[in-house]
């Protein structure tokens, strides 16, 4: 609630796009951003120089604390022409699409064709696994599984 992009959101979109409370209407945006390639870009162009600012701050916090390792989370690493140069390594999380599907579904509610769009509207699979130096197919692994694969790559990075 009431984050750096809220005010500059409101002014480019309008306060509907802001709940009384003062948050983004996630649900109001993401169907404008998927349906308008222009209001997308806009809202890029508020919110990427923000996460930017965030994630230096607290990737030169780390460097002062000689942490052995950074992680940054980032959805759409594959689309963007700067986060590849500013990372060392690249880790996937894949799953085959359908999985990939049903989950996005769970998760938040959208129906097929919502996620369809989303997805269609990001990189490729194949984008994404080819601006990997590490995968971690997470298909129908069990949370073991999947603990010991992230512990291999860990490894493989070293950690």
């Amino acid at each position: 609630v009431g984050g750096p992009a809220i005010e500059a959101i409101k002014q480019r979109f309008g306060a509907d796009f802001i709940t009384p409370q003062g948050a983004l209407e996630r649900d109001k945006m993401r169907q404008l951003a998927y349906a308008d390639a222009a209001a997308r870009q806009a809202l890029e162009a508020i919110v990427h120089p923000l996460v930017l600012q965030e994630t230096e701050r607290q990737a030169t916090a780390a460097v002062q604390d000689a942490k052995p390792c950074i992680v940054f989370d980032v959805p759409l690493l594959a689309e963007s022409p700067h986060w590849r140069s500013r990372v060392d390594q690249v880790l996937v999380v894949d799953c085959p699409p359908e999985l990939q599907i049903s989950r996005v579904m769970a998760r938040s509610g959208l129906n097929r064709t919502e996620v369809e769009n989303i997805m269609a509207a990001q990189a490729r699979r194949e984008q994404r696994l080819r601006a990997a130096d590490a995968v971690i197919f997470n298909g129908e692994l069990s949370l073991a599984e999947l603990a010991v694969q992230v512990r291999q790559i860990a490894h493989r990075f070293g950690l």
